[in-house]
C-alpha cells in the first residue's frame, strides 16, 4: 500500500487516517510490511478499495442462503415433529438472533479494513488468534465437504439427464458410482478455480448467482404447484408436537441448531465487511439479505415439497431427487444447473473464504489466501463430513448444535473485548506487530483462552444423545452435571456466548492487560 494520500476529508491520528464516517486506514504501512504477521491478503484494505455496496452484501447473503442444506432445514424440523409453520418460525427467529453478533463483529471489518483472524488478534493476542481462527477454519472445512458432495450429486444427476442410464448406473468404486466420484471431483475443482482468482471474483460470482437462483426457485414452485393443482397436504398438517411441552422441548435445541447454522459467519463476516463502503452499506445489506432469505427459501422448500405429495405420492424433500422425477429435459437441466450454482455460491463464500484467511494467518509469509483455499479443499475431502447430512437428528443436534456452542464462546470474547473493553477503538498498526499492544504474554491473551474454554465446556460439555436415537455422546451427557438439571446443551450457543462474555470481562478486570487496555487517541470524526 505504501503511504496513503492525506485528503481534506481525513484527519491524521497517530499512525492512522480517520475519515468522517469513522473508517480508518494506515497512513503508512511500510513499518509493518516486513513483519511476520503481515501479508498482502491479511493487510488492512485501503479506503479506495473498500467498494462493496448494499447490493453486494444483499447478493452475498442471498447467494449463501439459497443452498441445499438450507432447503433441508425445515424438512429436518418437520421430520422431528414440528408443523411446517412452526419450523419456519423457528428458522426465522434464529436468523434474526444470529444477525446481532454478526453485525457487532462486522463493524470492525468495515471500520479498520481487517479480516476475522486479524480482528481476533486484539482479544486473543497476535498468536493466540490462531486458536480462534483454526477452530473456525476446521468447521468450514467440514461444511466445504458437505456442500461439495451435494454439488457433485447435482452434477452427477444433471449429467445423467443428458447422457442417460449408462452414466447413472456406472460401475461402483468405494461404494459409489465412479461417475459420482468424477462429478464430485469436477465440482471440487470449480470451487478451487474461483477462489484462486481472489475475493473480487467471489463478489462478481455472487452478484449474478443470487438473482438467478431466486428466479429459478420461484419458477420451480410455480411449476410444482401447477402440476399439483394446489399447495398439497403438508401445509394443512398440524404437526405432531402441538404447542405444549413437547414443542418447547424440541424448540429450544432446534433454535440453537438453527442459530449455529450461520454462527460461523457471525465470526468471520469481517472477511467481507472489510471491503464495505460504509457501515450502513454492510449493515443494511445483511439485514435485507440474511433473515429474509433464510425465511423465504425454507418456506419455498415446504411449499414445493407439499406439492410433491400430490404429484408423486410422497414428500420429496431432496431437490436433487425431486429433479430426477421430472420428465421435461429443459426443466431438468435448468433445475440441476441452478442447484449446482447455488451450492457453488454458498461453498465459496461461506466455506472457503474464511479458512483461506485463517490458514494464511497461521504463517502469513508462507501461506497466501489462494494457498489457504487449496488447504481448505484438501482437508474438506479428508474430513468426509457429508455423512452427517444423511441423518436429520445427527445433522441438527450433533453437528450444528455441538460446534455452535464452541463458536458462540468465541463470539462472546470478541464482542466483550471490542465493544465493552475497547469501545470499538483498536490500534490498527499494532495488530500486525509481534511486539505491539496485542502481544500480551508471548502473543497469547490467557483471559480470552480461558473464557473460550469455560464458555465452550459449559456450552457443549453436556452434549447428549437423545433417547431412541444414535449418536456419539452418552445418554446422560459427556459431563453429567452439565446435563442435569438444566441440560445446558439445549441452549449451547447462548450459553457459550454469555459465559465467555462474562468470564472474559471478569478476568480482564481482575488481571488488567496493561498496554493493551489503553485506548488509542482518536479524532472527533469517529
Amino acid at each position: 500500500m505504501g503511504v496513503a494520500t492525506l485528503t481534506p476529508s481525513a484527519q491524521r491520528v497517530g499512525e492512522e487516517l480517520v475519515y468522517p464516517d469513522g473508517r480508518h486506514e494506515l497512513a503508512d504501512d511500510s513499518g509493518i510490511r516486513k513483519g511476520y504477521l503481515y501479508n498482502d491478503d491479511l493487510a488492512p484494505v485501503p479506503i479506495k478499495k473498500r467498494t462493496w455496496n448494499t447490493y453486494n452484501y444483499l447478493a452475498l447473503w442471498v447467494g449463501m442462503a439459497h443452498n441445499l442444506p438450507t432447503y433441508g432445514l425445515a424438512a429436518g424440523l418437520v421430520f422431528l415433529g414440528m408443523a411446517w409453520y412452526q419450523a419456519i418460525i423457528t428458522i426465522s427467529l434464529a436468523n434474526f438472533i444470529v444477525l446481532i453478533p454478526m453485525l457487532l463483529n462486522s463493524h470492525a471489518g468495515t471500520k479498520y479494513g481487517i479480516p476475522y483472524p486479524v480482528f481476533a488478534r486484539a482479544s486473543f493476542g497476535v498468536f493466540g488468534a490462531n486458536v480462534a481462527a483454526i477452530l473456525r477454519a476446521f468447521i468450514a472445512c467440514g461444511w466445504f465437504g458437505i456442500q461439495t458432495w451435494i454439488g457433485g450429486q447435482a452434477l452427477y444427476t444433471l449429467a445423467g439427464a443428458l447422457f442417460g442410464s449408462g452414466w447413472i448406473n456406472s460401475s461402483m468404486v468405494a461404494g459409489q458410482h465412479w461417475t459420482l466420484w468424477l462429478s464430485f471431483a469436477i465440482f471440487w475443482a470449480l470451487n478451487i478455480a474461483i477462489i484462486t482468482r481472489g475475493i473480487n471474483a467471489v463478489r462478481r460470482f455472487e452478484n449474478w448467482a443470487a438473482p438467478f437462483v431466486i428466479l429459478v426457485a420461484v419458477f420451480l414452485l410455480v411449476w410444482m404447484v401447477s402440476k399439483a393443482g394446489g399447495l398439497g397436504p403438508i401445509v394443512s398438517q398440524p404437526g405432531k408436537v402441538g404447542w405444549g411441552a413437547a414443542f418447547w422441548k424440541l424448540f429450544f435445541p432446534s433454535l440453537m441448531a438453527q442459530i449455529a447454522f450461520w454462527s460461523t459467519l457471525s465470526l468471520n463476516m469481517p472477511d467481507f465487511t472489510r471491503f464495505g463502503k460504509s457501515q450502513r452499506a454492510q449493515a443494511v445489506g445483511q439485514l435485507l439479505g440474511l433473515p429474509t432469505t433464510m425465511t423465504v427459501f425454507p418456506l419455498l422448500a415446504v411449499l414445493i415439497t407439499s406439492a410433491t405429495v400430490t404429484v408423486y405420492g410422497s414428500a420429496i424433500w431432496d431437490p436433487i431427487a425431486l429433479t430426477a422425477k421430472f420428465s421435461n429435459p429443459i426443466v431438468i437441466v435448468l433445475a440441476l444447473f441452478t442447484l449446482a450454482v447455488a451450492t457453488l455460491s454458498v461453498n465459496i463464500a461461506a466455506n472457503v473464504v474464511s479458512p483461506s484467511y485463517d490458514f494464511s494467518n497461521l504463517w502469513p509469509k508462507a501461506i497466501s489466501f489462494r494457498l489457504g483455499g487449496l488447504i481448505t479443499g484438501v482437508l474438506g475431502i479428508l474430513i468426509q463430513p457429508w455423512r452427517l447430512y444423511s441423518d436429520p437428528h445427527v445433522y441438527i443436534f450433533t453437528w450444528l448444535g455441538f460446534y455452535g456452542g464452541a463458536l458462540g464462546a468465541i463470539a462472546g470474547v470478541l464482542i466483550a473485548d471490542y465493544w465493552y473493553m475497547r469501545q470499538t477503538e483498536l490500534k490498527l498498526g499494532d495488530l500486525y506487530k509481534s511486539q505491539g499492544a496485542y502481544r500480551y504474554a508471548v502473543g497469547f491473551n490467557f483471559r480470552a483462552i480461558v473464557a473460550l474454554l469455560v464458555g465452550g465446556v459449559l456450552a457443549v460439555g453436556g452434549a447428549y444423545t437423545a433417547p431412541g436415537t444414535q449418536g456419539p455422546f452418552p445418554a446422560k451427557g459427556v459431563i453429567p452435571f452439565l446435563y442435569q438439571p438444566f441440560t445446558l446443551y439445549d441452549y449451547s450457543w447462548i450459553v457459550g456466548l454469555v459465559a465467555a462474555f462474562i468470564v472474559y470481562l471478569a478476568l480482564s478486570a481482575l488481571f488488567p492487560a496493561g498496554a493493551a487496555s489503553r485506548r488509542p487517541q482518536v479524532s472527533a470524526a469517529t
